[in-house]
């Protein structure tokens, strides 16, 4: 158990290291920290608070679907935009195409080693996850239904309040899914443990 919390707080940590780490490389942003970096240039807000504050506020939209938050989402809310904040705080912006792509390129793989990490402890979906599981099991939308209209109505909503929207927005749309596909099953150690089973299941049976 110790291992597992241990886990997903260090998950979450570096979750939102890499998240600050792509807004220094102001080529665009995921869908969600584009919401939150147009809320924050509007309110003055640090993206960081404002990230924990939309967490929270999505947290709410669990009640009417049913959804029961886990440790893990809790600590997500708290943990993920003040390590944000943190790490802004440290990196300074990039300058220079090369420079801003291979920056954001190493906080999408920080991010996606994060996801890995912190799904694979088992303690439960962060809140934006959550409402897409939510709507699926509330409503029947499929989760890829759910995830495609939340994610562009954020999106837009952000890029109109002032976030930034770009070819970083682009990559991480088409890689973070992959990227996470390699990650988790190296951090899930029940999915380990189940993989070595069949293995040997298989070979006992030949």
């Amino acid at each position: 158990m110790a291992l597992r919390i241990t886990q997903l707080l260090v998950g979450l940590v570096l979750y939102g290291a890499g998240c600050a780490i792509m807004v220094r490389a102001g080529i665009g942003l995921d869908p969600w920290t584009v919401f939150a970096q147009g809320l924050s240039r509007q309110t003055g807000i640090g993206i960081g608070w404002i990230t924990n504050i939309v967490g929270f506020l999505v947290l709410l939209l669990w009640i009417p679907l049913r959804q029961r938050p886990g440790i893990g989402t809790v600590a997500n809310i708290l943990l993920v935009g003040t390590s944000m904040q943190a790490t802004l705080a440290l990196v300074p912006p990039a300058s220079g195409f090369l420079v801003q792509l291979l920056v954001f390129v190493g906080g999408m793989l920080l991010v996606a080693i994060a996801s890995g990490l912190y799904i694979g402890a088992r303690f439960g979906p962060g809140p934006r996850d959550g409402l897409m599981t939510g709507l699926n099991a509330r409503f029947g939308w499929p989760v890829w239904a759910a995830r495609l209209c939340v994610e562009a109505s954020v999106l837009a909503a952000g890029w109109l309040l002032g976030g930034t929207v770009g070819l970083g927005t682009i990559l991480f749309a088409a890689g973070i899914g992959p990227l996470v596909h390699r990650t988790l099953p190296l951090f899930d150690r029940r999915r380990r443990r189940e993989a070595i089973a069949r293995t040997h299941a298989q070979a006992s049976a030949t």
